[in-house]
């Protein structure tokens, strides 16, 4: 049976509504915080696709208000299970907006932990969003996404992480950290997020995720600012590092 739920967030971003509504209701802008690669037909009876490890998920566009209402829902599943979205864009002085998100549904039999993940997961990329819209404003990035299932408990799955990325303490928000893992070039930048379950690493071109997700999933999903690599190659590089991790 599908039980009912409910998540609200709010916070207060130093952009413009129109900067907010440019990173939330557009394909490249959401490409440069959120999960996934998405798409968006405007307008209200449009649609959203978000694609992410080869599935689509397609929802329909309830409200259409440029820079003051984005509404959204999604399919309902054989098990009568769901998700709809709305965001709410209120200008303030001096350049600054409020953005609500009410994010409702109903969800399947393991409701508890999905409710947890996606509660913690809003957290974690409403901050991406502030991330993006204070130190990339008017910059789009290329979505990386690769995931390993099976990496164990968490606090063993980011000590096996910590450890491929060369980093041989534990780190704190603030830190400035360089990250060394095999295949790629040294990546330099400053711990923005930490939790139990999420390490995030802003650079001067990129934003980097860490993230141990459902199932014991461990995800990357980065946002690339530059040189427009391919993404194909991106997600590719990313999942073979992944993989020799937890190999």
């Amino acid at each position: 049976m599908p039980h009912a739920f409910e998540v609200h967030k709010e916070l207060t971003l130093d952009a413009t509504p129109e900067q907010v509504w440019q990173a939330i209701a557009t394909g490249p802008g959401i490409d440069s915080w959120y999960m996934g690669r998405n798409e968006i037909d405007p307008g209200a009876g449009g649609a959203t696709r978000l694609t992410i490890g080869g599935h689509t998920e397609a929802a329909d566009v309830t409200a259409w208000e440029p820079s003051k209402r984005l509404a959204y829902r999604g399919e309902t599943g054989e098990n009568g299970a769901f998700m709809a979205f709305e965001w709410l864009i209120e200008a303030r002085d001096r350049g600054s907006t409020v953005l609500r998100l009410v994010h409702n549904g109903f969800l399947g039999d393991d409701w508890e932990t999905e409710y947890d993940a996606l509660n913690k997961g809003w957290d974690m990329y409403l901050h991406k969003l502030v991330q993006y819209l204070t130190y990339f404003p008017g910059r789009t990035a290329t979505p990386v996404f690769a995931a390993r299932p099976e990496a164990g408990a968490p606090d063993h799955a980011f000590a096996s992480i910590r450890a491929a990325l060369g980093l041989t303490a534990p780190v704190a928000e603030g830190d400035h950290v360089r990250l060394t893992p095999d295949g790629f070039a040294p990546i330099e930048g400053v711990v923005d997020y930490v939790s139990p379950t999420f390490l995030g690493v802003r650079t001067s071109d990129a934003l980097y995720r860490f993230i141990y997700g459902m199932r014991s999933t461990f995800v990357v999903g980065h946002h690339l600012f530059a040189g427009h690599p391919d993404p194909e190659r991106a997600d590719a590089a990313w999942q073979s590092w992944l993989d020799h991790t937890f190999a």
